[in-house]
């Protein structure tokens, strides 16, 4: 089977959509994980049916032999946008030939190492870049994004609402906010 966001099955979220508007509680769960140590910093995660291994790179103690915790976040991340990419392509009857989300996170392993007590443990912020390949002509663009000012508010409206809500840091609002100003997107009709 080609690759096309028309392969995304939005009519069955469609209904799932109109059953949960009428029966709200349908719609209440909860995703569960269990992660098990097998060994040194290996471990195997399981949910639902599926199951994942981790580990640690070599000079943090592992033996490399599966994806490390922290990219496995950055992976759920980009996993997380890319759907959302394709779901809305797709009620548009846009489709991609290529679409890649490049999530990065730097780190100071002087924190995770208790090196210094300025520095967390942890990532220092968070990015993510994406890059799509698509069928959609220049109209369609433009309906999206009439104009590179159009643009800019609506990223900076999504960014500083993801800081509210404690997702993002200000800085890496401020730093997105300043990709969104610099880019040509919404440039077409001008």
């Amino acid at each position: 089977m080609q690759p096309s966001c028309t392969n995304l099955d939005v009519e069955t979220m469609e209904a799932t959509k109109a059953h949960i508007a009428q029966n709200p509680d349908d719609g209440k769960g909860e995703f569960e994980s269990v992660t098990t140590w097998k060994d040194g910093a290996m471990a195997v995660t399981k949910a639902r049916s599926f199951s994942l291994d981790t580990d640690e790179p070599t000079p943090l103690g592992g033996t490399d032999s599966a994806i490390d915790p922290m990219e496995l976040l950055l992976a759920s991340l980009g996993t997380c946008l890319t759907i959302g990419w394709v779901t809305h392509a797709n009620k548009r009857g846009v489709d991609f030939r290529d679409l890649k989300i490049k999530v990065k996170a730097p780190y100071d392993l002087r924190g995770y190492l208790d090196l210094a007590d300025d520095v967390r443990p942890g990532f220092l912020n968070l990015s993510y870049e994406v890059e799509v390949d698509t069928d959609a002509d220049d109209a369609t663009l433009a309906d999206l994004y009439p104009t590179h000012l159009d643009y800019v508010e609506k990223v900076s409206a999504a960014t500083w609402a993801n800081v509210q809500a404690g997702y993002v840091l200000p800085r890496d609002a401020a730093a997105t906010e300043e990709r969104a100003t610099h880019s040509e997107i919404g440039k077409l009709g001008e």
